[in-house]
């Protein structure tokens, strides 16, 4: 089964790329995602402020940013 990915905030790069690991339901205070490196993480989330979803890879490098599934900060900064 594949889950979502989704940009986490980061310190040191901006936003991390992850997945989500484990089916995410409302009043869940962590999502539980694995980042690029294979790091496992409880990421504390507000309900009212999940993290932007990412693009699928096929949209990547696209020149036209209004050809992307999802039009955020981390989606246009990857791109």
């Amino acid at each position: 089964l594949q889950y979502n990915r989704v940009w986490i905030p980061d310190n040191e790069e901006v936003w991390q790329s992850a997945e989500i690991t484990k089916n995410y339901k409302t009043g869940d205070r962590f999502l539980h995602v694995q980042l690029e490196d294979g790091t496992e993480l409880n990421y504390p989330v507000d309900p009212a402020a999940l993290p932007p979803l990412r693009n699928p890879d096929i949209l990547v490098g696209e020149n036209d940013l209004t050809a992307l599934s999802y039009l955020h900060e981390p989606a246009v900064l990857h791109n």
